[in-house]
């Protein structure tokens, strides 16, 4: 899910810096700082929206320059179990697909992609059901379900595990197809 939190750290402005704007050197700072990082406790961190540095600093024996506390929001992404999402299918492998969600990409594991047989064509870069002909190919928007969530911390410690063999999930189209398929079944009942 995405999330806009409000954090707090301590920034060094160096003396070249003093003349300037306190809040832009605290940004500039907490972008090199946190942005495109991974943390068990809030998950991907995306961009720093903005910061408010306190006015008065603190100065350290031996260091020119001065220490400010300031509090910022930062747009966050923490993929939660059970959450429903969309994204686009960006690879296919002998064992599944990857999936784009938000920052980074989930695995869709070949035995989690539809209630059929599959079988994968690796050179076409797309997932066939045996049964039903569908497929799933790269550029594919889909609709899942994550089913496991492991977050660590640094640029590359998430894993996170997708299904879309539940109804109303998958690709969108396979959905849309459901969809029809419902309301052409009440239109008989009725009329």
């Amino acid at each position: 899910m995405f999330q806009i939190l409000t954090l707090e750290d301590v920034v060094r402005i160096p003396p070249s810096d003093f003349d300037k704007d306190i809040n832009e050197i605290a940004i500039k700072q907490l972008k090199e700082k946190y942005e495109s990082t991974v943390t068990k406790d809030y998950g991907f961190l995306i961009k720093i929206l903005s910061a408010n540095a306190e006015k008065i600093g603190k100065i350290l024996h031996g260091d020119g320059g001065k220490y400010h506390r300031v509090q910022f929001d930062v747009l966050s992404f923490y993929p939660v179990l059970g959450e429903l999402i969309e994204g686009e299918v960006v690879e296919i492998t002998d064992f599944g697909a990857f999936v784009k969600i938000g920052p980074t990409d989930a695995l869709l594991h070949i035995s989690q992609v539809m209630d059929d047989y599959v079988t994968v064509d690796l050179k076409g870069g797309m997932i066939i059901g045996q049964n039903t002909k569908r497929q799933l190919k790269v550029g594919s928007r889909v609709r899942a379900k994550i089913i496991a969530v492991s977050i660590g911390s640094g640029i590359s410690m998430a894993k996170i595990g997708i299904t879309c063999r539940q109804p109303m999930l998958g690709a969108i189209e396979w959905i849309e197809e459901e969809i029809k398929k419902i309301y052409l079944q009440q239109q008989q009942k009725q009329g």
